[in-house]
């Protein structure tokens, strides 16, 4: 009977009901289940949002990023981005893909999507292509935005088990470990990365390729509009 509040959390997903309402139900049916006081059931639960208080951070990251573009964060990055004429969006985007493999190699995380591409990757990404073709079909700004996105997933997933003390690294150890199979997790990181490098050199490829796709299509509307 006391997984009864499985049953609730399915219900209340299948729904679409609040999501912290369900949880916090679910608690207390498992708990009145259990024949506990509600007391009990309440000190439980704040014991355990207590213990893993950190998880809600997340929930801060939307509202600070709505504030900065509030007040023109994004439209600050656009207009910096305008004034290096030379810099394309493939060689942005190439460039923030190594600092992301640089750092998380040394087990720093600049935040991912939330906190870095949204509010400053992407956009900078944009007014790199703004600034050198002007108006941007919707189309190509989705790219753009996916290619921002694609550049900090190739960089995190590609280079994080160079830094031997990452979460992958110490679950392979601990994995082969209990299988009676000895390996060493400064071993395990060095061969990540030649697959870090090789990650990274196929991306920049595709960055050029993007480049040579937009000059390519907005070069040949820009000589039909000459021309007329």
């Amino acid at each position: 009977m006391e997984l009864v509040g499985i049953l609730v959390i399915i219900v209340g997903f299948a729904l679409k009901l609040d999501t912290i309402a369900v949880v916090v139900a679910s608690g207390l049916t498992t708990g009145l289940v259990a024949h506990m006081s509600i007391g009990d059931i309440l000190n439980t639960l704040g014991e355990a949002f207590v213990t893993n208080r950190t998880t809600c951070l997340f929930m801060l990251t939307v509202p600070i990023i709505g504030l900065c573009e509030r007040y023109g964060l994004k439209v600050k990055a656009i207009m910096l981005i305008k004034k290096a004429s030379s810099l394309s969006t493939g060689i942005l985007l190439s460039g923030y893909t190594f600092i992301r493999e640089a750092t998380i190699a040394m087990g720093v995380t600049l935040g991912g999507h939330p906190q870095f591409v949204r509010p400053l990757v992407s956009p900078m990404a944009e007014g790199a292509a703004v600034a050198k073709y002007g108006e941007l079909d919707q189309e190509d700004i989705d790219k753009i935005r996916a290619y921002s996105a694609a550049s900090d997933n190739i960089g995190n997933f590609y280079a994080q088990n160079v830094f031997m003390a990452n979460a992958g690294i110490l679950l392979i150890v601990s994995t082969l470990d209990g299988l009676g199979i000895k390996v060493d997790s400064l071993e395990l990181a060095k061969y990540a990365i030649p697959v870090a490098i090789i990650a990274f050199v196929l991306w920049v490829a595709q960055n050029i390729m993007l480049d040579r796709k937009l000059k390519k299509k907005y070069s040949a509307r820009s000589n039909v509009g000459g021309a007329k």
